[in-house]
This record gives C-alpha cells, sequence and structure tokens, in this order.
C-alpha cells in the first residue's frame, strides 16, 4: 500500500517517480523523495548489505570522506565538548577521530552499537554520516537527535542531495538498495524552519544545524 503523505513534512502533495522497477514518490512542499514502501528492504536484508559494507577504522579515504562532517565539528565546537555519532557503523571511524582530537565521544548504531543509554543523554554536537538515507520514517529521528543537542549544541548531517527528477532517475546514489529517503535543499530548509536553525551547506554532501541558545 502506497504511502499517501511525506514521511518528513506529512504533506500530501507527492507525485510518482518511476525508475524501471522502483517507485518513488516526491513532496512538492518539501522537496524529500522517497521509496514505494512495499518496495523497502526487510531489516534482515538491510543489515546483511551493511555487514558487506568495508569501512575499516583507520582506512585513510574512509576518513577523508568523514572529514567533511568532521570539520564542521572542528570549526564550530572546539574541545573540550561531548559528542554523538548518530549510525556510526561496524567501523566507527568518527568515533575514533574525533576522541583522537580530544573530544568525549559517544556511539550508537541500531545494529552494530545499540546503547539506548547514549540516547536519553545531552550533547554539545552529534554527528550522523550516511544514515538518513536509509530512515523509512526521518522526522521522528532526526526531532530526536534535535532535542538531545545542548543549547547552543550543533548538528551534522552528510548525505547526498537530491537535485531535479531526471538528475534522479540517473542518480548513483539511490541505486544502493538501502537508499529509501533522499533529502533536498529544500527539505532541510524545511527542517531549519522546524527548528529555528538556518542550514548552513560548507558541502555538497553536508549541511549544518545550530540550536538556538534560547531553544
Amino acid at each position: 500500500m502506497s504511502q499517501n503523505h511525506c514521511p518528513l513534512c506529512s504533506a500530501k502533495s507527492l507525485y510518482p517517480i518511476q525508475c524501471k522497477q522502483r517507485l518513488y514518490h516526491r513532496c512538492e512542499h518539501c522537496g524529500l523523495v522517497h521509496l514505494e514502501p512495499v518496495q523497502r528492504l526487510s531489516e534482515a536484508g538491510e543489515k546483511a548489505i551493511y555487514d558487506d559494507h568495508q569501512n575499516e577504522v583507520d582506512d585513510p579515504g574512509y576518513r577523508r570522506f568523514l572529514s567533511r562532517a568532521f570539520d564542521e565539528v572542528l570549526k564550530h565546537k572546539p574541545v573540550p565538548a561531548k559528542g554523538l555519532d548518530f549510525g556510526c557503523g561496524p567501523g566507527p571511524a568518527l568515533v575514533a577521530m574525533a576522541r583522537e582530537a580530544g573530544y568525549e565521544m559517544a556511539q550508537y548504531d541500531k545494529y552494530f552499537h545499540p546503547d539506548e543509554a547514549v540516547l536519553d543523554r545531552q550533547y554539545d554536537f552529534i554527528t550522523s554520516t550516511e544514515v538518513v538515507e536509509h530512515l523509512a520514517e526521518p522526522l521522528p529521528i532526526l526531532d530526536q537527535l534535535w532535542s538531545m543537542l545542548a543549547p547552543g549544541g550543533l548538528l551534522v548531517l552528510q548525505t547526498k542531495r537530491v537535485l531535479d527528477d531526471e538528475r534522479f532517475r540517473s542518480w548513483h546514489y539511490r541505486n544502493d538498495p538501502t537508499h529509501i529517503t533522499f533529502f533536498a535543499e529544500t527539505s532541510f530548509n524545511w527542517l531549519g524552519q522546524r527548528w529555528g536553525s538556518i542550514p548552513e551547506y560548507p558541502h555538497g554532501d553536508v549541511v549544518c544545524f545550530v540550536k538556538p541558545v534560547s531553544g
């Protein structure tokens, strides 16, 4: 059964984007694109693909990739500060990078580090790299992360942003079967309005939000 509303902003103004055997829906209000729910993998199928990933903590290339997000932490939140990497995966390289730089760092991953106690704490910054594109219902999770930030805290999300429909159809990023939700800049701007935070876009696949001190 099709989802008749946007899983981010709840608008019902959706239109279909057919990509061979896969059907997506795009929200006319916030620009989010999501895969038809019945075409999503099971949790077991999803984890089997994650188990196949080769993301090693000490891999220089992987660290360079993550540095696009971590550099924003260095810029906005100097040591000492307490952070969380949400969706750290089996090889939590960003956690290691942050600890090496002197930060107090926690980690969480639904499959590989499922310690939910860390979700009941408050942080100066939260990073989430290559995670939001896997979320079937992104808003409750993103709102939860926002609530875990201390006033003045930083949320850094790393995910490739969807552009126009034509480029989406030929986009390599959507070929990963675990990628089911795609954010546009408009989607992040919608979140910024919800949270009272103007998003910053330091890279094509990184967006940052600073929590208002009064929020």
